[in-house]
């Protein structure tokens, strides 16, 4: 228990109890042989006083009563001595699971209620599984006895069924009983509803949970800083407390740093509500300057470390490439090496002197050099793949400013590209995607230029067509000069 000021923890201020178990037979054994010499008797006495504070056939909260009242059950004297003991015995509890302490301040009265939480037992399999408990054990009562415990308590499987074959024969509830879905009780589900909210609680306590209490924070709060009321309203406000702490998880805050951010002029406003986006905000801008500092003293590091291998890495075997993945060589080289060379350059040579060659017409830019160092030290790409990076900017046509160098690292690091071979197949593929990409523009530009044609000539007129009009009727051919048609006929076809 937490208590910085023992006058806010008094005989006359108020208390209940909260548990949702009954206390069995095995509880009380794991309380006698297990609990009691990891904390001490008085510890377990204090615990069984606040079990007894509600009766073992209800679960709940216990009514409202003086703590004067814990302070007679336990015969402690009333005054700091009494407190400071009850304090210290309320806390071996709490290290080792079995309470939870909470302190609600009540506005009308402006004083503070207790509230203890009580958590059974451990069974002794879940506890023989913790193993911070388990060396606790060891070292107040020794190895033998934590193993005779175990042996006492924790009953094993009989030899001649481990070796069995096992059937389950159980029957399942909707297969015995029948439900009467179709009446729905409203009343009842709302009943019900409202008392599982009322408490929401699984019934084990966490001790592995972590977290700036409010205690911890306005310890190392400034008390002369502007904000100090602001942050003193804050155990007033548990949502307020888990923002802060969610902040200072996600961005590696230490307490001193989530200190020093609450203590900006801008993280509250004038009613003395915490701004959770602008104090994440900040928080980000820390968390990236802290970054950039640590990656910085990495480098340095590293680049002494290499000045010791560099003899070793001299000695080195060169690694041989496949022609299946040569890299052409890009005209600024030719005249100066073939294609073998060129990937033997890649993927043996150091990125330093791959840009030194790239950049033949003079020094290489130092913006240039500080982004090819943070790949290598902070990023950890290999020297190869750096290489294939330096290519693969050349021929692209790629800017060589730090936004567009670390575009391409970053998308090599995302596919966890580490080898040569696949630095290779990822320029490949980059390359036929910006094929397929000009071939799709092109086929686009000529149907821009038919629909454009199309549309012109859909704006000119349509051209007349002449129509041919009725002629007059002939007059019909009388029987002689049909007969003479014919003998013509005939006479063309040689038959006459």
């Amino acid at each position: 228990m937490r208590i910085t000021n023992l006058h806010h923890f008094t005989e006359n201020h108020r208390f209940c109890i909260y548990r949702d178990f009954s206390l069995s037979g095995l509880d009380y054994r794991m309380l006698s042989s297990i609990y009691q010499p990891m904390i001490g008797a008085f510890a377990i006495s204090l615990y069984m006083t606040l079990y007894q504070q509600l009766s073992s056939e209800k679960v709940g909260f216990s009514p409202l009563e003086q703590q004067r009242k814990l302070f007679f059950s336990l015969e402690l004297e009333h005054g700091e001595r009494g407190r400071k003991f009850f304090v210290e015995q309320s806390s071996k509890l709490e290290a080792v699971g079995l309470l939870q302490t909470t302190r609600r301040f009540i506005e009308s009265n402006d004083d503070y209620i207790y509230e203890y939480q009580l958590t059974q037992p451990l069974a002794p399999q879940e506890f023989f599984k913790n193993q911070h408990l388990i060396l606790l054990l060891r070292d107040k009562v020794g190895k033998h006895m934590v193993l005779f415990l175990h042996e006492d308590l924790v009953a094993e499987e009989p030899d001649e069924i481990k070796q069995t074959n096992s059937e389950n024969l159980s029957v399942p509830f909707y297969e015995l009983f029948k439900l009467n879905t179709q009446v729905i009780d409203y009343e009842l589900e709302q009943a019900l509803y409202q008392t599982a909210a009322s408490r929401q609680s699984d019934g084990k306590l966490d001790v592995t949970t972590k977290g700036f209490a409010y205690e911890d924070i306005i310890m190392r709060f400034p008390r002369e800083s502007r904000n100090r009321a602001f942050v003193e309203n804050i155990r007033f406000r548990p949502d307020q407390l888990a923002a802060v702490n969610i902040v200072a998880k996600k961005y590696h805050l230490t307490l001193q740093e989530t200190c020093r951010l609450l203590d900006e002029d801008t993280v509250f406003d004038d009613e003395g509500n915490l701004l959770v986006d602008l104090l994440q905000y900040k928080a980000n801008l820390f968390y990236r300057q802290v970054k950039k500092r640590e990656e910085s003293q990495d480098r340095h590091v590293q680049k002494m470390d290499e000045q010791g291998r560099t003899e070793e890495d001299e000695m080195q075997e060169e690694k041989s490439v496949e022609m299946a993945f040569y890299l052409d060589v890009p005209t600024v080289f030719q005249g100066q090496c073939d294609v073998h060379q060129y990937n033997m350059l890649l993927r043996n040579e150091p990125y330093t002197l791959v840009l030194k060659r790239f950049f033949s017409q003079g020094s290489v830019p130092d913006g240039v050099l500080d982004i090819f160092e943070k790949i290598d030290l902070n990023y950890k790409l290999h020297e190869e793949v750096i290489n294939v990076l330096i290519h693969f900017i050349h021929a692209d046509r790629r800017s060589w400013a730090k936004s567009s160098i670390e575009a391409v690292a970053s998308d090599l690091l995302g596919k966890q590209i580490i080898t040569y071979e696949q630095a290779v197949g990822y320029v490949r593929d980059k390359a036929k995607y910006r094929e397929q990409a000009a071939a799709r523009s092109t086929t686009g530009a000529d149907r821009g230029a038919y629909s454009k044609t199309r549309n012109a000539n859909a704006g000119k007129q349509k051209p007349k067509i002449s129509i041919i009009a009725d002629g007059p009727v002939s007059k019909p051919l009388s029987n002689e000069q049909i007969e003479a048609i014919r003998q013509r006929a005939r006479k063309l076809d040689g038959k006459i």
